[in-house]
């Protein structure tokens, strides 16, 4: 059972990332249909994750309600529905897809969070979500070598109807489990009355608040890495653009080892904080090592570093959502998970244009790379602040106990 919840919800966290990604991987397509630059079509990332921050603050009440195998149908069916309306040739249907889609994806947290604690052992907590949690640039690998192939072969259109009728698959494939999965289901639970029920669990317990702050920090630096390494190596560091794209292609796979290989050492210490500690130490250092580069630099020194960087800076989700289950009251797992991932989204919707603003306003990426230093340093203070506040853990034991 443990392997088969791994594996589902796994491949429904992949599947999310793979219908948000598709449209920026074929974006020059896009555009020229849809009539505006390549540019606005990665806009539909911010709407994918507007609509994931909406379902966070639902997600909890949401599992409760309906179940963790039928949210996670739900999921894929808004994702599958989203994809099909991306199909339809006009911006403004586009935008609401997004937007659907984002819904579907911010439901697969909280209800994978309920599953892996309930199915898993503790000890492998930290190694098991942080498995599930490589799903995410999994999914992103696979929207990269998949949709531009799709949309030669077969037509964006029919790519994306393709990914419809994956969807409508894996809800028939989660039918067979639902009935052991959702035995604990409450169908009084109100969750639409109640939308901050989420961050009201968060907020009100200090370690938890903290932990949530610091994944708005970790997932600001995450995006940054991320989508200006290429600007930061040809603009500043004078590499080729192919070299740049290979050295971003090293940098993705690094981070899926760094979520794993993280995983495993916060279950191998038995303290989670400690294993952010770590993370956020060493993301802070190596984005103040890239903070004085220079073209000067030897390529292959440039290449370690900017790889060990995203060993951490990449690699810490499934870390962060393993503490969320050790710190949050046993009944409200889903409803901590929602609310913490609703500062999660934010600090991806907040990382792009602060990054961009940096920049104009410094001139080089080198120094906001120092920035990001200083965001990490903050980091090491709210896990500071949260180890001094898990002794006001579980204030709230009140509702369906999911997490046993």
């Amino acid at each position: 059972m443990p392997v088969i919840v791994l594996l589902s919800t796994t491949l429904v966290l992949a599947f999310s990332a793979l219908v948000a990604l598709f449209p920026a991987a074929i974006a020059p397509e896009l555009s020229g249909v849809l009539g505006v630059s390549s540019a606005t079509i990665g806009l539909q990332v911010s709407l994918i994750f507007l609509g994931a921050m909406l379902t966070s603050l639902v997600g909890g009440p949401l599992t409760r309600r309906l179940g963790p195998c039928r949210t996670s149908q739900l999921s894929l069916a808004m994702l599958g529905g989203g994809a099909a309306m991306m199909a339809i040739p006009a911006l403004p249907t586009f935008a609401l897809a997004s937007l659907i889609a984002g819904l579907g994806y911010g439901m697969t947290n909280p209800s994978a969070s309920v599953l892996l604690v309930r199915f898993t052992p503790p000890e492998r907590r930290g190694l098991i979500f942080s498995l599930k949690q490589s799903g995410v640039p999994l999914g992103g690998v696979i929207a990269g070598a998949s949709a531009p192939f799709l949309a030669l072969a077969v037509g964006w259109q029919a790519g994306l109807l393709l990914l419809s009728a994956i969807a409508l698959l894996g809800i028939v494939a989660l039918q067979w489990q639902r009935a052991g999965w959702d035995d604990q289901r409450d169908p009084n639970t109100a969750w639409l009355s109640t939308p901050f029920s989420g961050l009201d669990v968060v907020w009100r317990q200090r370690s938890l608040r903290y932990v949530a702050l610091l994944s708005l920090c970790f997932s600001a630096i995450q995006l940054s890495v991320s989508a200006f390494t290429v600007a930061l190596l040809v603009e500043d560091l004078d590499f080729g653009l192919v070299e740049a794209g290979l050295v971003m292609s090293g940098v993705q796979v690094t981070g899926v080892a760094g979520r794993i290989g993280w995983g495993v050492i916060g279950d191998r210490l038995g303290d989670r904080l400690t294993t952010l500690t770590i993370i956020a130490f060493t993301t802070a250092v190596g984005a103040l090592l890239v903070a004085t580069m220079t073209p000067a630099w030897p390529q292959w020194l440039v290449i370690v570093l900017l790889v060990l960087l995203s060993f951490s800076s990449l690699g810490w989700n499934g870390v962060f959502l393993a503490e969320i289950t050790h710190l949050a009251p046993p009944r409200r797992i889903a409803d901590a998970a929602g609310g913490c991932l609703v500062f999660t989204y934010g600090g991806v919707l907040l990382g792009l244009p602060m990054v961009t603003l940096l920049h104009s306003l410094l001139g080089d990426y080198t120094t906001v790379f120092a920035i990001l230093a200083g965001i990490a340093v903050l980091g090491l203070w709210l896990i500071h602040q949260a180890r001094r506040s898990r002794e006001d853990k579980h204030p709230d034991e009140g509702m369906c106990n999911w997490g046993s």
